[in-house]
């Protein structure tokens, strides 16, 4: 029965039957019952994948690296005076606009800020602005980056480019201690230096070097330097390459490393997941000036020996065959008869040199040295690098057409050696040969005329279509042999040519002069009669 007022249903009945409803559809819509009490949300939480972690890393060997601050007296006056010197952003006094406030202020009292006679006149040879003054030759910073100790006494681990430039060198720890750090020796060949610190008796945390052997393209490494100055800082990545040569020097050899290395990070060390150096940070790929992930480390089987060498005498010495080398390539190694393009060919020992005196030639190839293989040129520059001076060297060496060995007693590598050779200027020119001759020379796209010293054959013309020109011989360079036969006319080239020929050879070794010295060169001989 319902309860009518006027006819329609009370309030409380339709009341009532709102909320029934209500309940009825929120179950239909959802096909849970409705809750009535509050709820509230938590904070997200994920559990994520196990991932490397290299905190652990990073706490044990933070102590051992360091920021290394190069400083230098500098003059603040100008070279060319010995007085003040003005700079108000780039500009000098006199580049001043005449209302600039500072002009209207010397010229209120009559003076001239590069008046240098003036200041001296004023204040005395000891004054501000005398070449005894108090400002003159302090010492300050003037390039900053990174090292590591190698032993708790002190020794510290940089780049040779770092300290070059330094008279005076601060080492700071990671926990802002400073301390004088005193230069113990350099090398610049391989990019090297040792700092050492006096701890008064503290003994400091060290790292030490890790095997090479162990150090494989795609591990896990770790980058801790100074990078613009910022402090420790540290960054991660993986051995991208090994044996990259990146043309700064005869023993490059440098990993490849994809941690973000930046200016400043120069000197510092890459460890593995074990704490050890496996290089240490010295060059960068940048076009744009920062770190696109291409930075380059010296091993450190090259700095461990390096190293040592410092410590011990402050320099290095380096054994010295005392030949001019090249790589083989594959048209260089057909040419001489070789199986495959490796070892490293004598483009010419200087006279007197170790090399010289055990008999090496020109045009021989270098396979071996005490028995191990040689890879190519720089291979052998590295190896004989690292051997001391005095030492005997049995090397395997490729000469017309079969091997045979020299046994060559090392020098010591001169700190500025150069090894291309002048040429001797007695002989007389030689008479052209017949046209014969100069035609077989033009099909291989070189004109020929009589030396200037009447040592082999000036090159007067290219056929920029040959594959002379594509092997970058030049008009103006020279040919000295051919098959490392000397030559002095066109004749004596196309003799040379005819019995590679009848040899089964397809190529030829032409020895190319040039102001830049002497190298070798490869090309084609078929069709030559």
């Amino acid at each position: 029965m319902l309860n009518n007022f006027n006819g329609r249903p009370s309030l409380a009945t339709v009341l009532k039957a709102s909320t029934v409803a209500g309940i009825a559809a929120a179950v239909l819509a959802t096909g849970v019952p409705l809750e009535i009490t509050r709820s509230y949300a938590e904070a997200v939480k994920v559990q994520a994948p196990a991932v490397p972690s290299f905190a652990n890393v990073v706490d044990a060997v933070s102590p051992a690296v360091v920021s290394v601050r190069v400083e230098n007296r500098v003059n603040p006056v100008a070279d060319n005076n010995d007085g003040f010197s003005f700079d108000f952003n780039g500009r000098g006094f006199d580049d001043l606009p005449d209302d600039h406030p500072l002009k209207r202020f010397f010229r209120q009292f009559g003076q001239d800020p590069n008046d240098q006679q003036g200041h001296q006149r004023r204040f005395g040879q000891n004054g501000p602005g005398g070449p005894n003054g108090p400002g003159k030759g302090r010492l300050r910073p003037v390039a900053q980056g990174s090292g590591f100790f190698i032993s708790e006494d002190g020794y510290i681990v940089t780049n040779n480019h770092v300290v070059a430039d330094g008279q005076a060198f601060v080492a700071v720890m990671n926990d802002g201690t400073e301390l004088d750090a005193k230069l113990i020796g350099k090398d610049p060949r391989t990019d090297l230096a040792v700092l050492k610190v006096d701890g008064k008796g503290k003994k400091f945390t060290y790292v030490n070097w890790a095997d090479d052997n162990n150090v494989r393209v795609g591990d896990w490494v770790v980058a801790v330097g100074n990078p613009f100055g910022l402090g420790g800082t540290v960054t991660a990545g993986i051995i991208s390459a090994r044996g990259r040569d990146i043309g700064s020097g005869p023993y490059d050899d440098y990993l490849q490393v994809d941690a973000a290395v930046n200016r400043g990070n120069s000197g510092g060390p890459t460890f593995n997941l074990n704490g050890e150096v496996v290089g240490i940070n010295t060059a960068i790929f940048s076009p744009s000036g920062g770190s696109v992930g291409i930075a380059f480390a010296i091993p450190a089987s090259t700095a461990k020996d390096v190293v040592a060498d410092l410590m011990k005498d402050g320099q290095v010495s380096r054994g010295w065959l005392g030949v001019q080398i090249q790589p083989v390539t594959k048209d260089i190694a057909e040419s001489i008869g070789l199986s495959e393009p490796s070892g490293a060919l004598v483009v010419a020992p200087q006279p007197g040199s170790p090399g010289d005196k055990a008999g090496m030639k020109a045009g021989d190839v270098v396979t071996a040295l005490n028995g191990e293989t040689i890879k190519d040129a720089r291979d052998l520059s590295r190896r004989i690098g690292a051997m001391q001076p005095g030492s005997k060297a049995e090397l395997s060496v490729w000469r017309a057409g079969k091997a045979q060995s020299l046994t060559v007693e090392l020098g010591t590598l001169p700190a500025d050696q150069k090894d291309a050779n002048a040429d001797d200027n007695n002989n007389q020119p030689q008479q052209p040969e017949a046209p014969a001759s100069e035609k077989a020379l033009a099909d291989l796209g070189l004109t020929v005329g009589p030396s200037d010293d009447g040592k082999g054959l000036a090159i007067t013309g290219i056929d920029p279509d040959s594959d002379a020109a594509d092997k970058g011989i030049k008009e103006g360079e020279k040919i000295t042999s051919v098959n490392n036969q000397e030559v002095s006319t066109p004749a004596d080239v196309v003799k040379v040519l005819n019995q590679a020929k009848k040899d089964g050879r397809t190529r030829a070794l032409f020895q190319i002069q040039s102001s830049e010295g002497s190298r070798f060169v490869a090309l084609p001989i078929n069709g030559q009669g």
